[in-house]
């Protein structure tokens, strides 16, 4: 009866250990998400940043079979 005992007292600790961590687990995860939630990555850059797309007047209109072949080559696609 007193091993019976024991065995169920390991049994609770164990369960109150677990419960324990995942609850610091999800509580701590809720905290990471709601820190980065509002964090805006999409600043517009400074300094000496560049612009690496071009508009060209050549590229919006109706492009020749040399530039697409050009482009297919240039993008590996």
């Amino acid at each position: 009866m007193r091993d019976w005992f024991r065995s169920l007292l390991q049994t609770f600790k164990v369960m109150l250990l677990f419960i324990g961590c995942t609850l610091f687990f999800y509580y701590g995860i809720l905290w990471v998400s709601q820190e980065y939630e509002s964090y805006y990555r999409y600043d517009t850059p400074e300094g000496n940043a560049i612009k690496v797309t071009t508009d060209s007047a050549q590229d919006r209109d109706d492009p020749t079979i040399l530039t697409r072949l050009g482009l297919f080559y240039k993008l590996g696609e």
